[in-house]
């Protein structure tokens, strides 16, 4: 009987580990599907704030072009300016850096980033964009989507 235990035991241990193995590859195939933009970097400039952004489109087709709406918060949690900046475009599985020099901006003063919107977004089906969009930051300064 205690040998029947065992090759049990042993036998659930497998499916276990078997089970979470693909859990995690279920969940590295759902995490690759998106398009995923980081805030790199800022760094102060001659005209106020260069933004160094790493945008990579693992979406389901090339982007033959993108603009995201980007709203910036200053110290007091308040919407300091909107702009659109215009990622052109990013095709599949490749990584693309794209920078910003944005004028009368002080990178200390931005204290949160927010993708509001993709006003353009050109390949994709609409509104894949934004549902796929996965945000992170490389800096001290949050970047939400």
């Amino acid at each position: 009987m205690s040998k029947v235990a065992a090759l049990l035991t042993s036998g659930l241990i497998v499916v276990a580990g078997a089970s979470q193995v693909f859990a995690q590859d279920v969940a590295a195939a759902s995490a690759a599907k998106g398009l995923e933009v980081e805030l790199n970097g800022l760094a102060p400039s001659q005209k106020g704030c260069m933004m160094t952004f790493v945008a990579l489109n693992n979406l389901a087709a090339p982007i033959n072009k993108i603009s995201f709406e980007l709203a910036f918060f200053n110290d007091k949690n308040a919407v300091d300016r909107v702009t659109v900046l215009d990622f052109r475009d990013l095709p599949q599985a490749k990584k693309r850096v794209r920078q910003f020099d944005m004028p009368n901006v002080k990178c200390e003063s931005v204290t949160r980033l927010l993708i509001n919107d993709a006003p353009v977004c050109d390949g994709p089906a609409a509104g894949e964009c934004m549902k796929g969009l996965v945000t992170r930051s490389q800096v001290s300064v949050p970047f939400e989507g």
